[in-house]
Protein backbone atom coordinates (compact mmCIF):
# COMPACT_ATOMS: atom_id res chain seq x y z
CA UNK A 1 0.00 0.00 0.00
CA UNK A 2 1.42 3.77 -1.05
CA UNK A 3 0.31 6.69 -2.06
CA UNK A 4 0.38 7.41 -5.68
CA UNK A 5 -0.68 11.67 -6.03
CA UNK A 6 -1.76 11.84 -2.45
CA UNK A 7 -4.21 8.90 -2.79
CA UNK A 8 -3.41 5.56 -0.69
CA UNK A 9 -3.53 2.47 -2.90
CA UNK A 10 -3.84 -0.88 -2.69
CA UNK A 11 -1.90 -2.37 -5.37
CA UNK A 12 -3.43 -0.66 -8.50
CA UNK A 13 -6.76 0.61 -6.77
CA UNK A 14 -7.24 3.64 -5.22
CA UNK A 15 -9.32 3.96 -1.66
CA UNK A 16 -11.27 6.42 -2.88
CA UNK A 17 -12.71 4.76 -5.66
CA UNK A 18 -13.22 1.35 -3.71
CA UNK A 19 -15.12 3.91 -1.49
CA UNK A 20 -17.48 4.99 -4.07
CA UNK A 21 -18.20 1.65 -5.27
CA UNK A 22 -18.66 -0.77 -2.10
CA UNK A 23 -19.56 2.43 0.49
CA UNK A 24 -17.82 1.85 4.26
CA UNK A 25 -16.87 -0.13 5.94
CA UNK A 26 -14.80 -2.26 3.94
CA UNK A 27 -12.55 -4.59 4.20
CA UNK A 28 -10.29 -5.13 1.93
CA UNK A 29 -7.36 -7.85 0.92
CA UNK A 30 -4.10 -7.58 -1.06
CA UNK A 31 -3.61 -10.53 -3.09
CA UNK A 32 -0.08 -10.01 -3.85
CA UNK A 33 0.86 -9.24 -0.47
CA UNK A 34 -0.95 -12.63 0.50
CA UNK A 35 1.57 -14.41 -2.39
CA UNK A 36 4.35 -12.72 -0.82
CA UNK A 37 3.67 -13.66 2.84
CA UNK A 38 3.38 -17.68 1.52
CA UNK A 39 6.52 -17.42 -0.50
CA UNK A 40 8.84 -16.27 1.76
CA UNK A 41 7.28 -18.28 4.71
CA UNK A 42 8.23 -21.29 2.61
CA UNK A 43 11.50 -20.03 1.55
CA UNK A 44 12.29 -19.38 5.15
CA UNK A 45 12.25 -23.02 6.05
CA UNK A 46 12.61 -24.69 2.17
CA UNK A 47 15.60 -26.68 3.45
CA UNK A 48 13.25 -29.31 5.53
CA UNK A 49 9.75 -28.72 3.51
CA UNK A 50 7.48 -28.20 6.34
CA UNK A 51 3.89 -28.86 5.78
CA UNK A 52 2.48 -25.65 6.16
CA UNK A 53 -0.86 -25.57 8.00
CA UNK A 54 -2.96 -22.38 7.91
CA UNK A 55 -4.82 -20.92 10.93
CA UNK A 56 -8.27 -20.49 9.50
CA UNK A 57 -9.63 -18.68 13.09
CA UNK A 58 -7.79 -15.82 11.91
CA UNK A 59 -9.95 -15.59 8.60
CA UNK A 60 -12.71 -17.55 7.85
CA UNK A 61 -13.56 -15.64 4.49
CA UNK A 62 -13.91 -19.25 2.06
CA UNK A 63 -12.55 -17.34 -0.88
CA UNK A 64 -8.92 -16.37 0.34
CA UNK A 65 -8.82 -19.61 2.05
CA UNK A 66 -8.76 -20.70 -1.53
CA UNK A 67 -6.43 -18.41 -2.87
CA UNK A 68 -4.36 -19.92 0.12
CA UNK A 69 -5.05 -23.35 -0.83
CA UNK A 70 -3.67 -22.88 -4.44
CA UNK A 71 -0.86 -21.52 -2.94
CA UNK A 72 -0.14 -25.01 -1.56
CA UNK A 73 -1.29 -24.44 2.45
CA UNK A 74 -2.75 -26.96 4.63
CA UNK A 75 -5.11 -26.44 7.12
CA UNK A 76 -5.33 -25.96 11.06
CA UNK A 77 -8.81 -25.98 12.34
CA UNK A 78 -10.36 -25.88 15.60
CA UNK A 79 -14.37 -26.52 15.01
CA UNK A 80 -16.58 -28.68 12.95
CA UNK A 81 -17.03 -24.95 11.61
CA UNK A 82 -13.64 -24.82 10.53
CA UNK A 83 -13.48 -28.02 9.19
CA UNK A 84 -16.01 -27.90 7.30
CA UNK A 85 -14.72 -23.88 5.77
CA UNK A 86 -11.78 -26.04 5.13
CA UNK A 87 -13.09 -28.63 3.01
CA UNK A 88 -15.58 -26.11 1.26
CA UNK A 89 -12.48 -24.25 -0.02
CA UNK A 90 -10.75 -27.57 -1.33
CA UNK A 91 -7.95 -27.93 0.60
CA UNK A 92 -6.83 -31.91 0.79
CA UNK A 93 -7.88 -33.87 3.94
CA UNK A 94 -4.82 -35.00 4.46
CA UNK A 95 -2.76 -31.34 4.88
CA UNK A 96 -5.19 -30.85 7.81
CA UNK A 97 -5.02 -30.42 11.53
CA UNK A 98 -7.90 -30.82 14.05
CA UNK A 99 -6.49 -28.48 16.92
CA UNK A 100 -8.50 -27.50 20.33
CA UNK A 101 -9.24 -28.10 24.00
CA UNK A 102 -12.62 -29.10 23.57
CA UNK A 103 -14.01 -31.36 20.79
CA UNK A 104 -17.13 -32.93 20.68
CA UNK A 105 -18.19 -36.24 20.20
CA UNK A 106 -19.75 -34.93 16.99
CA UNK A 107 -16.52 -33.31 16.11
CA UNK A 108 -14.35 -36.38 16.10
CA UNK A 109 -16.90 -38.04 14.46
CA UNK A 110 -16.55 -35.91 11.87
CA UNK A 111 -12.97 -35.18 11.77
CA UNK A 112 -11.99 -38.84 11.20
CA UNK A 113 -15.44 -39.72 8.28
CA UNK A 114 -13.69 -37.01 6.44
CA UNK A 115 -9.97 -38.81 6.92
CA UNK A 116 -8.24 -36.03 7.88
CA UNK A 117 -4.47 -35.88 8.37
CA UNK A 118 -4.59 -35.46 12.58
CA UNK A 119 -6.30 -35.09 15.55
CA UNK A 120 -4.55 -33.19 18.12
CA UNK A 121 -5.68 -34.43 21.82
CA UNK A 122 -5.40 -32.09 24.92
CA UNK A 123 -6.16 -34.44 27.13
CA UNK A 124 -6.64 -37.91 28.83
CA UNK A 125 -10.31 -37.57 28.47
CA UNK A 126 -10.15 -36.77 25.13
CA UNK A 127 -7.93 -39.26 23.44
CA UNK A 128 -9.86 -41.89 25.47
CA UNK A 129 -13.31 -40.29 23.78
CA UNK A 130 -11.07 -40.34 20.21
CA UNK A 131 -10.17 -44.25 20.59
CA UNK A 132 -14.05 -45.39 21.55
CA UNK A 133 -15.05 -43.17 18.45
CA UNK A 134 -12.28 -45.35 16.07
CA UNK A 135 -13.35 -48.35 18.09
CA UNK A 136 -17.43 -48.35 16.89
CA UNK A 137 -16.42 -47.09 13.42
CA UNK A 138 -13.58 -49.79 13.46
CA UNK A 139 -10.64 -47.72 12.52
CA UNK A 140 -7.28 -46.83 13.51
CA UNK A 141 -6.76 -43.21 13.71
CA UNK A 142 -3.95 -40.77 13.56
CA UNK A 143 -3.63 -38.38 16.32
CA UNK A 144 -1.24 -35.90 17.97
CA UNK A 145 -0.67 -35.36 22.12
CA UNK A 146 -0.44 -31.89 22.38
CA UNK A 147 2.49 -30.58 24.94
CA UNK A 148 2.10 -27.88 27.55
CA UNK A 149 5.78 -27.45 27.44
CA UNK A 150 5.67 -24.58 29.98
CA UNK A 151 7.13 -21.88 28.22
CA UNK A 152 6.44 -18.11 28.40
CA UNK A 153 6.13 -16.84 24.49
CA UNK A 154 6.64 -13.15 25.77
CA UNK A 155 3.50 -12.07 24.14
CA UNK A 156 0.09 -10.53 25.89
CA UNK A 157 -1.45 -12.89 28.71
CA UNK A 158 -4.64 -13.21 26.86
CA UNK A 159 -2.60 -15.00 23.96
CA UNK A 160 -0.22 -17.00 25.74
CA UNK A 161 -0.89 -20.68 25.44
CA UNK A 162 2.04 -22.69 26.31
CA UNK A 163 2.29 -22.00 30.02
CA UNK A 164 1.26 -24.56 32.74
CA UNK A 165 -1.58 -22.08 34.27
CA UNK A 166 -2.98 -21.95 30.28
CA UNK A 167 -5.75 -24.61 29.24
CA UNK A 168 -4.11 -25.83 26.28
CA UNK A 169 -2.16 -29.33 26.07
CA UNK A 170 -0.93 -31.74 29.40
CA UNK A 171 1.88 -31.41 31.40
CA UNK A 172 4.70 -34.10 30.83
CA UNK A 173 3.95 -36.99 33.42
CA UNK A 174 0.51 -36.88 31.27
CA UNK A 175 2.04 -36.80 27.92
CA UNK A 176 4.65 -39.74 29.13
CA UNK A 177 1.24 -41.80 30.26
CA UNK A 178 -0.59 -40.80 27.28
CA UNK A 179 2.46 -41.86 24.67
CA UNK A 180 2.38 -45.20 26.73
CA UNK A 181 -1.25 -45.63 26.29
CA UNK A 182 -1.47 -45.00 22.29
CA UNK A 183 1.29 -48.13 22.37
CA UNK A 184 -1.33 -50.60 23.38
CA UNK A 185 -4.10 -49.20 21.58
CA UNK A 186 -5.63 -50.99 18.90
CA UNK A 187 -7.55 -47.75 17.45
CA UNK A 188 -5.23 -44.89 17.67
CA UNK A 189 -1.73 -44.12 16.25
CA UNK A 190 0.02 -41.55 17.53
CA UNK A 191 2.29 -40.06 15.20
CA UNK A 192 2.42 -36.68 16.48
CA UNK A 193 4.22 -34.65 19.09
CA UNK A 194 1.79 -31.15 19.44
CA UNK A 195 3.01 -27.58 20.81
CA UNK A 196 2.01 -24.36 20.93
CA UNK A 197 3.36 -21.26 22.52
CA UNK A 198 1.17 -18.04 22.27
CA UNK A 199 0.39 -16.28 19.06
CA UNK A 200 1.78 -12.65 18.14
CA UNK A 201 5.62 -13.56 19.20
CA UNK A 202 8.46 -11.19 18.09
CA UNK A 203 11.57 -12.83 19.60
CA UNK A 204 12.65 -16.50 18.97
CA UNK A 205 13.67 -17.20 21.68
CA UNK A 206 10.73 -18.40 23.35
CA UNK A 207 10.92 -21.36 20.21
CA UNK A 208 14.03 -22.57 21.09
CA UNK A 209 13.09 -23.29 24.95
CA UNK A 210 10.11 -24.70 23.90
CA UNK A 211 12.11 -27.25 21.35
CA UNK A 212 14.57 -27.57 24.02
CA UNK A 213 11.49 -29.19 26.04
CA UNK A 214 10.47 -31.19 23.47
CA UNK A 215 14.03 -32.36 22.56
CA UNK A 216 14.22 -33.67 25.85
CA UNK A 217 10.80 -35.07 26.42
CA UNK A 218 11.21 -36.83 23.04
CA UNK A 219 14.47 -38.70 24.09
CA UNK A 220 12.71 -39.55 27.70
CA UNK A 221 9.61 -41.34 26.11
CA UNK A 222 11.09 -43.29 23.62
CA UNK A 223 8.71 -43.31 20.80
CA UNK A 224 9.57 -41.91 17.13
CA UNK A 225 7.19 -39.14 16.11
CA UNK A 226 6.67 -39.25 12.26
CA UNK A 227 5.33 -35.53 12.66
CA UNK A 228 6.50 -32.67 15.00
CA UNK A 229 3.71 -29.72 15.29
CA UNK A 230 5.27 -26.61 16.59
CA UNK A 231 2.29 -24.15 15.90
CA UNK A 232 2.20 -20.97 15.02
CA UNK A 233 2.04 -18.09 16.26
CA UNK A 234 4.83 -15.64 14.69
CA UNK A 235 4.19 -12.65 15.15
CA UNK A 236 4.19 -9.09 12.68
CA UNK A 237 4.65 -5.45 13.11
CA UNK A 238 1.67 -3.18 13.51
CA UNK A 239 3.76 -0.06 14.06
CA UNK A 240 6.73 1.37 12.51
CA UNK A 241 8.77 0.47 15.61
CA UNK A 242 7.97 -2.73 16.08
CA UNK A 243 10.88 -5.27 15.52
CA UNK A 244 10.16 -8.20 13.06
CA UNK A 245 10.36 -12.10 13.52
CA UNK A 246 13.72 -13.23 12.90
CA UNK A 247 12.79 -16.41 10.56
CA UNK A 248 16.75 -17.29 9.82
CA UNK A 249 18.02 -17.77 13.36
CA UNK A 250 13.93 -19.27 13.95
CA UNK A 251 15.07 -21.63 10.92
CA UNK A 252 18.49 -22.31 12.29
CA UNK A 253 17.47 -24.07 15.39
CA UNK A 254 14.68 -26.34 13.91
CA UNK A 255 17.59 -27.41 11.66
CA UNK A 256 19.89 -28.50 14.93
CA UNK A 257 16.76 -29.85 16.54
CA UNK A 258 16.51 -32.18 13.46
CA UNK A 259 19.35 -32.99 13.51
CA UNK A 260 18.64 -35.82 16.10
CA UNK A 261 15.09 -36.38 15.04
CA UNK A 262 14.23 -37.29 11.90
CA UNK A 263 10.67 -35.87 12.09
CA UNK A 264 8.36 -33.68 9.49
CA UNK A 265 7.84 -30.27 10.92
CA UNK A 266 4.10 -28.99 11.22
CA UNK A 267 3.26 -25.23 11.02
CA UNK A 268 0.04 -23.45 12.05
CA UNK A 269 0.58 -19.64 11.31
CA UNK A 270 -2.12 -17.76 10.57
CA UNK A 271 -1.27 -14.04 11.11
CA UNK A 272 2.19 -13.79 9.15
CA UNK A 273 -0.09 -14.89 6.72
CA UNK A 274 -2.90 -12.79 6.83
CA UNK A 275 -1.96 -10.21 8.97
CA UNK A 276 -0.77 -7.64 6.98
CA UNK A 277 -2.48 -8.02 3.63
CA UNK A 278 -5.86 -6.68 5.44
CA UNK A 279 -7.03 -3.07 5.68
CA UNK A 280 -10.59 -1.72 6.79
CA UNK A 281 -11.45 0.98 5.34
CA UNK A 282 -14.30 3.69 7.50
CA UNK A 283 -15.46 6.94 7.30
CA UNK A 284 -15.56 10.24 9.60
CA UNK A 285 -19.43 10.61 10.93
CA UNK A 286 -18.91 12.79 13.12
CA UNK A 287 -16.00 15.08 14.67
CA UNK A 288 -16.67 15.80 18.40
CA UNK A 289 -14.77 18.41 20.35
CA UNK A 290 -15.12 17.95 24.07
CA UNK A 291 -13.92 20.52 27.01
CA UNK A 292 -11.83 17.58 27.96
CA UNK A 293 -10.90 14.77 24.99
CA UNK A 294 -12.04 15.37 21.29
CA UNK A 295 -13.74 12.23 19.04
CA UNK A 296 -13.24 11.35 15.48
CA UNK A 297 -16.07 9.08 15.05
CA UNK A 298 -15.67 6.37 12.37
CA UNK A 299 -18.38 4.45 10.93
CA UNK A 300 -16.50 1.55 11.78
CA UNK A 301 -16.81 -0.14 14.95
CA UNK A 302 -15.67 -2.64 18.00
CA UNK A 303 -17.93 -5.01 16.26
CA UNK A 304 -16.14 -4.51 12.81
CA UNK A 305 -12.83 -4.63 14.47
CA UNK A 306 -12.78 -6.47 18.26
CA UNK A 307 -8.69 -6.26 18.74
CA UNK A 308 -8.31 -3.04 20.04
CA UNK A 309 -11.14 -3.42 22.48
CA UNK A 310 -10.16 -7.11 23.22
CA UNK A 311 -6.19 -6.47 23.58
CA UNK A 312 -5.61 -3.01 23.87
CA UNK A 313 -4.15 -3.73 20.10
CA UNK A 314 -3.02 -0.91 17.47
CA UNK A 315 -3.40 -0.75 14.04
CA UNK A 316 -1.09 1.96 12.09
CA UNK A 317 -4.01 4.57 10.91
CA UNK A 318 -3.48 6.53 7.74
CA UNK A 319 -6.11 9.17 5.86
CA UNK A 320 -7.07 7.96 1.98
CA UNK A 321 -5.89 11.33 0.64
CA UNK A 322 -2.90 13.33 2.22
CA UNK A 323 -2.86 16.96 3.11
CA UNK A 324 -0.31 18.78 4.15
CA UNK A 325 -2.25 20.51 7.18
CA UNK A 326 -1.72 18.98 10.52
CA UNK A 327 -3.96 18.93 13.00
CA UNK A 328 -1.97 19.81 16.56
CA UNK A 329 -4.71 18.02 18.85
CA UNK A 330 -4.96 14.56 20.19
CA UNK A 331 -7.86 12.67 18.92
CA UNK A 332 -9.40 9.28 20.00
CA UNK A 333 -10.79 7.09 16.78
CA UNK A 334 -13.79 5.55 18.15
CA UNK A 335 -16.67 3.82 16.63
CA UNK A 336 -21.16 4.54 17.08
CA UNK A 337 -21.41 1.07 20.20
CA UNK A 338 -22.64 2.22 22.90
CA UNK A 339 -19.17 1.32 25.08
CA UNK A 340 -16.42 3.09 26.17
CA UNK A 341 -14.23 0.20 24.85
CA UNK A 342 -15.13 0.92 21.38
CA UNK A 343 -11.85 2.88 20.35
CA UNK A 344 -9.48 1.90 17.66
CA UNK A 345 -6.53 4.71 18.43
CA UNK A 346 -5.32 7.92 19.98
CA UNK A 347 -3.52 9.89 17.94
CA UNK A 348 -1.51 13.56 17.69
CA UNK A 349 -0.30 15.66 14.91
CA UNK A 350 -2.24 13.28 12.93
CA UNK A 351 -3.66 15.02 9.23
CA UNK A 352 -6.19 17.33 9.86
CA UNK A 353 -9.78 15.73 9.18
CA UNK A 354 -12.78 16.67 7.92
CA UNK A 355 -16.66 14.84 8.18
CA UNK A 356 -17.16 12.23 5.61
CA UNK A 357 -13.13 11.92 4.92
CA UNK A 358 -12.06 8.37 4.44
CA UNK A 359 -9.49 6.56 6.88
CA UNK A 360 -7.85 3.26 6.56
CA UNK A 361 -6.83 1.16 9.27
CA UNK A 362 -3.97 -1.36 8.16
CA UNK A 363 -2.51 -5.03 9.65
CA UNK A 364 -6.78 -6.64 9.86
CA UNK A 365 -6.05 -9.28 7.99
CA UNK A 366 -6.27 -11.74 11.12
CA UNK A 367 -8.32 -11.75 13.79
CA UNK A 368 -10.26 -8.81 12.22
CA UNK A 369 -13.13 -9.91 10.21
CA UNK A 370 -13.22 -13.43 11.82
CA UNK A 371 -13.56 -11.67 15.37
CA UNK A 372 -16.37 -9.67 13.98
CA UNK A 373 -20.21 -9.25 15.16
CA UNK A 374 -23.63 -8.13 15.45
CA UNK A 375 -23.22 -6.98 18.31
CA UNK A 376 -25.75 -3.46 18.22
CA UNK A 377 -27.64 -4.84 15.42
CA UNK A 378 -24.72 -3.87 13.25
CA UNK A 379 -24.57 -5.90 9.78
CA UNK A 380 -20.80 -6.76 8.84
CA UNK A 381 -18.98 -5.12 6.12
CA UNK A 382 -18.11 -6.20 2.77
CA UNK A 383 -14.98 -8.10 1.58
CA UNK A 384 -13.26 -7.65 -1.26
CA UNK A 385 -9.79 -9.10 -2.68
CA UNK A 386 -7.63 -6.99 -4.74
CA UNK A 387 -5.80 -8.37 -7.26
CA UNK A 388 -3.40 -5.82 -9.28
CA UNK A 389 -5.97 -3.41 -10.95
CA UNK A 390 -8.90 -6.14 -10.75
CA UNK A 391 -11.56 -6.10 -7.49
CA UNK A 392 -13.39 -8.77 -6.51
CA UNK A 393 -16.25 -9.43 -3.73
CA UNK A 394 -15.72 -12.38 -2.02
CA UNK A 395 -18.31 -11.42 1.11
CA UNK A 396 -21.25 -9.09 0.05
CA UNK A 397 -21.99 -6.49 2.94
CA UNK A 398 -24.59 -7.50 5.16
CA UNK A 399 -28.14 -6.28 5.31
CA UNK A 400 -30.29 -5.17 8.25
CA UNK A 401 -32.92 -8.07 6.60
CA UNK A 402 -30.13 -10.79 7.39
CA UNK A 403 -29.70 -10.07 10.65
CA UNK A 404 -33.46 -8.72 11.93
Amino acid sequence: MRYIDKKLTIEKVKINDIVKKYGTPTYCYSYGQLKENINNFKKSFNSFSPLICFAIKSNTNVSLIREIKKLGLGADVVSIGELMMALKAGIDPTKIVFSGVGKTTAEISFAIDKKILLINAESKSEVIEIEKIARLKKKIINIGIRLNPNTDAKTLKQISTGKKENKFGVGEKTFFKLVDYAKFSKNINLKCLSVHIGSQILDYKPYQKMLNVVNRIIKKCNHKFEFIDLGGGMGISYEQNNKKFNYQKFNVIIKKFLKNHKSKIIFEPGRSIVGNIGYLISKVIYIKENENKNFIILDAAMNDLMRPALYGANHRTLPAFKKKKISKKIYEFVGPICESTDKFTVLKKFQKLEEKDIIVMCDVGAYGMSLSSNYNLRPKPAEILIKRSKINVIKKRQKLIDII
